[in-house]
């Protein structure tokens, strides 16, 4: 299983938001909704052994955390309106709280923030990556990657209290090449190469 995180610095936490406007009545939950194809789809398929984690930061609710489970998941189409639905579904629950409230099938909602996130994964003995142009080759990396936890910001990065924590609670920073690219395009990467290990290591 690999888990995606990424953070939303002005992702809304409320369900009002147009799915004709999502750069700007959302919060640029464009970004997340590209981030959520590109951990699923294949060509003609979805990818089941895979979880998204949406941490939204904007107003008027934050923190709130979307979880997508590939196992689970339904009504997802490849388009961003499709991702912003089951987003705009899940925030339009009454009482959330701490515990994960279900919305559609495969995708839960919660009130917590990053580093509660974090706990729960290095509980379980899970690595954290955390990714940055600066960061080690990922093709270097492969002890824990299979089963990672990988970190991706918007496109505001993470702050300062973001990526101390992180750097605190991760096995490092690593990147997938020497220049900037968007989270969607990173995670399509990470995904590329992982399937190469994998594949390599079938044909041995």
């Amino acid at each position: 299983m690999q888990d995606f995180i990424i953070i939303g610095h002005k992702a809304v936490t409320t369900g009002g938001f147009s799915l004709n406007d999502m750069p700007g009545s959302a919060g640029r939950m464009d970004i997340l909704c590209r981030c959520i194809n590109s951990v699923f789809f294949l060509s003609h398929d979805l990818r089941r052994d895979v979880q998204a984690h949406l941490l939204l930061l904007g107003d008027p609710n934050p923190p709130r955390i979307i979880r997508f489970n590939g196992e689970k998941l339904r009504y997802l189409n490849p388009d961003e309106r499709s991702a912003g639905a089951l987003i705009k579904k899940a925030l339009e629950l009454n009482n959330i709280s701490s515990l994960e409230i279900r919305s559609t099938p495969g995708v839960w909602v919660r009130q917590a923030d990053l580093r509660t996130l974090l706990d729960e994964f290095t509980g379980d003995g899970r690595k954290i990556f955390y990714f940055r142009e600066d960061g080690e080759d990922l093709r270097n990396i492969t002890e824990g990657i299979k089963d990672g936890v990988f970190i991706l910001g918007d496109h505001l990065g993470l702050t300062e209290e973001e990526e101390n924590l992180v750097l605190e609670m991760s096995a490092g920073t690593i990147s997938v090449g020497p220049l900037s690219l968007h989270a969607d395009h990173c995670i399509i990467l990470i995904h590329n190469e992982l399937d190469r290990v994998m594949i390599d290591q079938i044909q041995r």
